[in-house]
């Protein structure tokens, strides 16, 4: 299902406040991407934006520009998301092989997942997809504010000044941030991932394949992905690089496996305590 902002309208008292509202639509997109990616629930993505739209255009008159509009909409946004997210847990490294546990001991588990890959329009299972989601599954293995600074400016390209402006972090809070999120992330697909290492434990990608989706190679498919393709040749930071690229390349609200995602982003955290 693709999530659609419907922005209220709201009393337009100059021509700046509508130009403002026009260059809202032009990053929305990314906005609640990166928002789904941070508390992993369609409606919860959808209620913060809209209200990250409706404070945005209620305290306009705030808007100094001493940042970009799209930076200071992203502080408002951040704030929220901090707010809604602060009583929860971090998820543990080992969240996707417990809900991969609870998916293979669970019929009616593997039951809903398949209706969704045969029946739902956007129920597709693409390894590259797959690859997001689970770059989106290990950020949630960091600290709140480590993944938020790796989203902004690994993911969404924000310059380190402009994280500082929505953070309200140092200079160097920030690059620390990056830094210890960037070494964590690495040592876990290093550890878990069979794509790119052959000591890899997690073989998540080619079994789901085979599950719901049997018609599609899953060799073939996965060598169209370039860090696939290149990590006989690539050391752990190129093969990190190549990953952000795929992720950065996807909006995985507008994704063809938009519904079979979801859902185990917003069902499988229950199951993530070992069994």
């Amino acid at each position: 299902m693709i999530l659609t902002l419907w922005l209220e309208p709201f009393p337009i008292p100059d021509m700046s406040t509508l130009d403002y509202q026009t260059e809202f639509i032009t990053f929305q997109n990314e906005l609640k991407s990166f928002l789904y990616r941070l508390v992993t629930n369609r409606q919860d993505t959808e209620d913060l934006a809209q209200e990250t739209y409706i404070r945005t255009f209620r305290s306009i008159d705030t808007f100094e520009g001493r940042s970009s509009f799209k930076t200071w909409v992203f502080t408002i946004a951040v704030n929220l998301a901090k707010n809604f997210l602060k009583d929860q847990a971090r998820w543990q490294e080992d969240y996707q092989e417990n809900c991969r546990k609870a998916t293979y001991a669970s019929r009616e588990i593997q039951q809903t997942m398949m209706d969704i890959s045969t029946n739902s329009p956007h129920g597709a299972y693409v390894i590259k997809e797959h690859i997001d989601y689970c770059f989106t599954c290990m950020s949630k293995t960091l600290l709140l504010e480590e993944q938020v600074c790796l989203m902004l400016k690994e993911v969404y390209q924000f310059k380190v000044k402009d994280i500082m402006e929505i953070t309200g972090l140092t200079e160097g809070q920030v690059k620390y941030n990056l830094s210890t999120s960037r070494d964590r992330m690495q040592r876990i697909f290093d550890h878990k991932c069979s794509l790119i290492s052959k000591t890899g434990a997690c073989h998540q990608c080619t079994e789901l394949n085979g599950m719901f989706n049997p018609k599609q190679d899953a060799v073939q498919e996965a060598l169209k992905v370039k860090m696939v393709r290149e990590k006989d040749k690539a050391n752990f930071n190129r093969l990190y690089e190549l990953r952000l690229q795929l992720v950065s390349s996807i909006d995985p609200l507008n994704a063809d496996g938009f519904d079979f995602h979801n859902y185990m982003l917003e069902h499988l955290p229950e199951h993530s305590q070992p069994v």
